[in-house]
């Protein structure tokens, strides 16, 4: 009979999970051991909890796959829990995989004082996950981690939870065969929506994460071609889908947020509207809103829909691409992407220069919650779905370094980054060495937390707590093994970064102004 940790790395293996992020402890070794019979499974070694479900949330976000995460009992657990809750609110499958202490030490609803031990480890995550599991026997770990990879890759995705007591690990436990549920999509009745689509003449498409988790750019794409409607992406959405209908900038921007005021038709897809893309509701309620959605009350809960589709997006949008009548158009999206770049170049030069030294790279794009992020986020133009993840579900800085490590095991991956969010983490140097990743860190140091410092100068408020000491960033990578130049401006960046392969820095000395995506900046608030 196999132990208990060979049968999780087994389920583990059945869903195809190919890469798993860890850190070791004492109570957690076993599933260590057991990795060597189990070559197709390559654990990457990381150097704080919080990295290792940051990195598995940049793998999902940018694969569509399972990200897995392993991590030990107590406070190794509790170090994760910011990570799992950005991964929670933008709805990324993951799965966090924490050893409690042993089952024959617990008693419940007693704090024994055993080592790592928390009185009840499972509520930590309850807040922050999909569902939460803990593994009630050892003859059971091979089934729950079985129900745990269902739900965290069944829609609506999201972070879940397991919790395996340490002894079952080592405990000799039954086979368990593994049964894939296919994900099954019923027709939905299209005639409410057609009825509203057939009766506008300013159609307007906002897609979000829930689309691009989906696959449904294609569908939308041909959907936007029909309707000759054009498409707001969220994003959790960009690069969804690229061609003549997508609108290369964000609703932030008053001529893209003029588009969502004279359509008289949204058609949402995939989206809840969360108050970062709408300017906390400032929005106003579009005269008819079709919604379609995986979760009709996460559909609803901010603008009530006209009428809502329930179902799968790239299912549902497909159905109505094939039933709905084409329309003339009646926008010009390649004026209004015009207009939005020369806003963006009138508003920030320095901003446009970095935007422009992304263009064309085929690399993967990882921004943390930076000024720099804030533009990429706002105004890079994705080509490609899964193109760009930014941490905007929660809003987690220090997100964007350790989540590249995990986009970067399946594809060259850029993490654009500043020098307080970077230092977070920067410890997982000697992971991106390590594992000889192909990712290059484009670090923007503007002597502390930017953001912050802006947001004291507006409302004159003593500069305090913001600017940071820092270390000659390009020898702390230098001291790793990593290479690394530093540059002034932004000039030379993409020469630099045609240059950068394997693990490499890219430091930046250079201070940009926030652009109007940013909550000081936004417009509808300020008209008020």
């Amino acid at each position: 009979m196999p132990k208990g940790a060979e049968s999780l790395l087994t389920v583990l293996a059945a869903h195809d999970v190919e890469v798993v992020f860890g850190l070791p402890g004492v109570h957690n070794l076993a599933i260590w051991e057991a990795l060597g019979k189990h070559p197709g499974i390559r654990m990457i070694g990381v150097r704080h909890e919080q990295t290792a479900v940051y990195a598995a949330d940049g793998y999902a976000r940018t694969t569509g796959k399972l990200g897995v995460a392993v991590v030990t009992t107590g406070p190794g657990a509790a170090n994760t829990l910011g990570a799992t809750g950005e991964a929670w609110a933008s709805g990324s499958p993951v799965l966090v995989i924490a050893t409690d202490i042993p089952s024959t030490l617990r008693r419940p609803g007693v704090h024994r004082g055993v080592l790592h031990e928390t009185r009840d480890q499972k509520a930590m995550f309850t807040p922050v996950t999909k569902a939460s599991f803990d593994v009630p026997s050892a003859h059971q770990i091979a089934a729950y981690t079985d129900k745990a990879v269902q739900q965290a890759t069944q829609s609506p995705h999201g972070p879940v939870y397991l919790g395996v007591p340490t002894d079952f690990l080592s405990a000799e436990v039954p086979h368990h065969t593994v049964t894939k549920v296919a994900p099954s999509h019923e027709a939905a009745d299209l005639t409410e929506a057609e009825k509203l689509i057939a009766g506008s003449e300013r159609p307007l498409i906002w897609a979000g994460g829930g689309a691009a988790r989906s696959g449904a750019g294609p569908a939308i794409g041909a959907l936007a071609a029909k309707l000759q409607a054009p498409i707001i992406t969220t994003y959790g959405a960009r690069g969804l889908t690229d061609g003549p209908h997508v609108v290369r900038g964000p609703v932030h921007a008053p001529p893209v947020g003029k588009l969502w005021d004279d359509a008289d038709l949204v058609i949402a897809i995939g989206t809840d509207f969360d108050g970062m893309m709408t300017q906390n509701w400032l929005q106003p309620k579009p005269p008819a809103l079709l919604a379609v959605n995986i979760d009709k009350a996460e559909a609803g809960k901010n603008y009530p829909a006209d009428v809502t589709i329930e179902g799968d997006a790239a299912t549902v949008t497909a159905a109505l691409v094939a039933s709905v009548t084409a329309k003339q158009a009646t926008v010009d999206v390649e004026a209004v992407n015009a207009e939005v770049r020369a806003l963006a170049e009138a508003d920030s030069p320095e901003a446009v220069k970095l935007l422009r030294a992304l263009e064309g790279t085929d690399a993967t794009i990882v921004a943390d919650m930076c000024i720099p992020g804030y533009w990429i986020g706002g105004f890079h133009h994705v080509t490609k779905p899964r193109g760009l993840a930014y941490p905007v579900g929660w809003g987690t800085l220090g997100f964007g370094f350790p989540a590249a490590i995990g986009a970067a095991v399946d594809h060259r991956t850029i993490a654009v980054v500043g020098d307080g969010g970077f230092l977070f983490a920067c410890g997982d140097l000697a992971t991106l060495k390590q594992e000889g990743l192909p990712l290059t860190i484009v670090l923007v140091d503007d002597g502390g937390y930017g953001m912050l410092r802006y947001d004291q100068q507006i409302a004159n408020h003593t500069i305090s707590g913001v600017d940071l000491t820092r270390p000659d960033f390009a020898k702390l990578a230098e001291s790793f093994g990593i290479p690394a130049v530093t540059l002034n401006g932004f000039d030379d960046l993409k020469s630099a970064l045609d240059e950068a392969s394997g693990p490499s820095m890219i430091v930046v000395n250079a201070s940009l102004e926030p652009p109007i995506t940013t909550s000081p900046r936004w417009y509808r608030k300020n008209a008020t």
